[in-house]
C-alpha cells in the first residue's frame, strides 16, 4: 500500500501528529467546574404580614384587624362626570370667548390701520396732482403772457433782450432754422439745385467750394445731408437722407452725399472740433 517514499513519510507524520494530540488532550484537557455555591437572607417564617413580639409561633396565627385609613382625598364624595362636565364647558367656553375677543379687536385694529394709510396715501396723491396741476396751470399763464408780448412788440423777445422779427409770413416770429445763417435770403430747405444758395448751414461758417454731381436717375426730391465740419473747414462725415428729406433713392443719396464731402467751408480756430449742420441738395427731373 505505502509503495512510494512520500507516502511513507506521509503517514509517518499523521500518525505523530494524531499521538501529540490525543497525550495533549489527556493532561491538558477540559476541567469540570462544579456550580457556585448559593448565598442569601433567611426569612423569618411567618403567616401574617405584621407582626410583635419575641417567641416564634410554629403555627399559623390571625393578625389584629388593620384600621383602614381614609384620605383626605378619598374622605371627599366623589362626584360624577356628568357633574363635573358643565364646570369643564363653562371654563373652556369662557376661554374660547376671551380668545375670540382678543382676535375681534386686534382685527379690529388692523383695519383701522389699514383705513389710516390708504387716507394718508389718498391725501399724498392728491396734494401732488394739485401741485401738477398748479404747475402746469402757472407755466401756461407763463407761455400766454410771453405770447401776447410778442404779439404786442411784433417779434419774438429772446434771452439776451434782443426782439423783433423777419419772415414773408407777416406773422410775428423770426422765421428760419437757428443754425440758418441771418444774412442768408431762404427760409426753407429748397434750393435752386446742386449749387443753390441759401442750402449750406454750418453756423458762422461759410462754404467756398461748392461741388455738383449730376443724379443718374429720373429722380426728383429733396436729400438733406447732416455734415461734420473741422476747424480747417473740411468735412470729415456726411450723412445723406436725414430729417426734411423726400427722396430717399440711392441715386440721389449717393450724388448728394459725394457733393456734401467734396464741400469746404471757411477756417475757424474758435469753431469746435466737431461742427454739426446740413447742407440741402433739391434734385429736379430736368437735371
Amino acid at each position: 500500500m505505502l509503495e512510494t517514499i512520500h507516502q511513507r513519510k506521509s503517514m509517518a507524520i499523521t500518525i505523530t501528529v494524531h499521538v501529540v494530540l490525543i497525550l495533549l488532550l489527556l493532561f491538558f484537557g477540559f476541567t469540570y467546574l462544579d456550580p457556585p455555591e448559593e448565598n442569601g437572607i433567611a426569612v423569618n417564617f411567618g403567616t401574617s404580614e405584621v407582626g410583635s413580639g419575641n417567641i416564634q409561633p410554629q403555627k399559623s396565627v390571625q393578625s389584629a384587624p388593620q384600621e383602614e385609613v381614609v384620605t383626605p382625598a378619598e374622605s371627599v364624595p366623589k362626584t360624577s362626570s356628568a357633574q363635573a362636565k358643565p364646570e369643564e364647558t363653562a371654563i373652556e367656553e369662557e376661554v374660547v370667548t376671551q380668545e375670540s375677543q382678543e382676535a375681534i379687536a386686534l382685527k379690529k385694529k388692523q383695519e383701522a390701520e389699514r383705513k389710516a394709510e390708504a387716507v394718508k396715501k389718498a391725501k399724498a396723491e392728491a396734494e401732488a396732482k394739485a401741485e401738477a396741476e398748479r404747475i402746469a396751470k402757472q407755466q401756461r399763464e407763463e407761455a400766454e403772457k410771453k405770447r401776447k408780448l410778442d404779439a404786442l412788440i411784433g417779434g419774438v423777445a429772446s434771452s439776451d433782450g434782443d426782439s423783433g422779427g423777419e419772415g414773408d409770413d407777416n406773422k410775428p416770429g423770426d422765421k428760419g432754422s437757428p443754425d440758418g445763417d441771418p444774412n442768408a435770403k431762404s427760409y426753407y430747405g429748397s434750393g435752386v439745385g446742386l449749387d443753390g444758395d441759401g442750402n449750406y448751414r454750418l453756423k458762422g461758417r461759410k462754404a467756398l467750394s461748392k461741388k455738383k454731381y449730376v443724379q443718374e436717375c429720373n429722380e426728383s426730391g429733396i436729400v438733406v445731408v447732416q455734415i461734420e465740419v473741422d476747424q480747417n473747414g473740411k468735412v470729415i462725415l456726411a450723412i445723406p437722407g436725414v430729417k426734411g428729406t423726400t427722396n430717399n433713392a440711392s441715386c440721389l443719396t449717393n450724388p448728394a452725399k459725394r457733393a456734401a464731402l467734396a464741400t469746404t467751408f471757411n477756417a475757424d480756430a474758435n469753431a469746435p472740433s466737431k461742427q454739426v449742420g446740413t447742407i440741402i441738395y433739391e434734385f429736379r427731373l430736368s437735371d
